[in-house]
């Protein structure tokens, strides 16, 4: 039997998609939202973007709060406009 080919995904397209089924870098999440890594560390401080935990010393984002965290935002764009 031969195994499956992996493929290499775009983060965005990731995003677009349907999230991946683990816990999030910060590094895919500025490579989701095409920002540098150091927005993604700006965001947690001001508590701007979308939430993430620590384990340990690692910062990780829950799919499921970030797919939220887009969802509320398209939402919060379209009745300011």
């Amino acid at each position: 039997m031969t195994p499956p080919i992996l493929q290499e995904t775009d983060s965005r397209s990731t995003l677009r998609n349907g999230l991946p089924d683990r816990y999030l870098t910060p590094d895919d999440i500025a490579d989701m939202f095409g920002v540098p890594l150091e927005t993604v560390y700006q965001w947690r401080r001001k508590r701007t973007g979308p939430p993430g935990f620590r384990i340990g010393k690692h910062l990780r984002y829950d799919p499921a709060d970030v797919r939220a965290y887009v969802t509320n935002r398209k939402g919060a764009d379209r009745d300011a406009a």
